[in-house]
């Protein structure tokens, strides 16, 4: 899915997530820029939870995760990462998925969530820099049945009923994330999805605060008012007010707060 024409600042975003290296379609740029792209932007869903629009258009995106300091939810950080590697000359496309995180084994879930699939060489990738508290931190080769090393977990893909499964390894045990197909999507696509779970009075973006960031050494998660750290020294703490929750997502996962997020936690009674 070539996205449309508008003007792509690659060198505002290198200089967002902090990547030197060259602006080149390998395999090499793709794994680094998959690390470096989810350590500095973080996963947050705070404009839904203060009834703002999402818009996916690029000048937005660009505007809002890159030089607004902000974060995202899947179709705002994997459309950004898309335009930024279609600009670097990769061959990318839009794929849709299944959530299955912390859901039955083979719940039939509406498709609301955004994957890429880049083709390098031969080789057809995955990659999603946008799936919260376990967003991949490396793409993964589209094998079956392999375990793949990331920077943080290990992952592997498998064939359920002629879809692609995704599973993460949480300490001994594998979780699945999501299930998806190979069939591209399009930005309209997503802008309808993207719709319902930022606007739904069922979707839990709308009434829960949540934000998710990996660090090198492990992961941060932020869900309403519980922090917790998954790594060496891992901890779990409520914070007590909107104050501590701003500084929190200030200082952890690198937010400008916009106004109004007090006034929200006090609707929807998350503190």
């Amino acid at each position: 899915m070539k996205m449309a024409e508008d003007v792509v600042d690659i060198a505002a975003y290198f200089d967002r997530i902090g990547y030197k290296g060259a602006a080149r379609p390998t395999l090499d740029t793709l794994q680094e820029l998959h690390l470096l792209h989810p350590l500095a932007i973080p996963f947050e869903n705070l404009d839904p939870l203060l009834g703002r629009p999402v818009s996916l258009d690029l000048p937005s995106l660009q505007a809002k995760l890159v030089e607004g300091r902000r974060g995202g939810y899947c179709y705002e950080h994997n459309i950004l990462f898309m335009h930024m590697l279609q600009e670097l000359g990769f061959e990318v496309s839009g794929l849709g998925a299944r959530v299955l995180w912390n859901r039955p084994e083979g719940a039939l879930t509406p498709r609301t969530h955004m994957l890429l699939r880049v083709d390098i060489d031969g080789e057809t990738w995955i990659a999603d820099v946008g799936f919260g508290g376990v967003t991949l931190t490396a793409p993964l080769r589209l094998v079956e049945g392999v375990v793949q090393e990331t920077p943080h977990e290990r992952f592997r893909l498998d064939r359920v009923e002629g879809y692609w499964l995704l599973q993460v390894e949480i300490g001994e045990e594998w979780r699945s994330t999501f299930r998806f197909g190979l069939e591209e999507n399009l930005l309209s696509d997503y802008e309808i999805a993207s719709y319902f779970v930022s606007t739904h009075q069922q979707s839990h973006f709308v009434h829960t605060l949540m934000a998710a960031r990996p660090t090198r050494e492990g992961r941060y998660a932020l869900s309403n008012n519980r922090l917790s750290f998954r790594g060496p020294e891992a901890f779990q703490r409520e914070l007590a007010s909107p104050d501590e929750v701003e500084q929190v997502l200030r200082d952890i996962f690198g937010i400008h707060v916009p106004m109004g997020l007090a006034q929200a936690l006090e609707r929807e009674e998350l503190l």
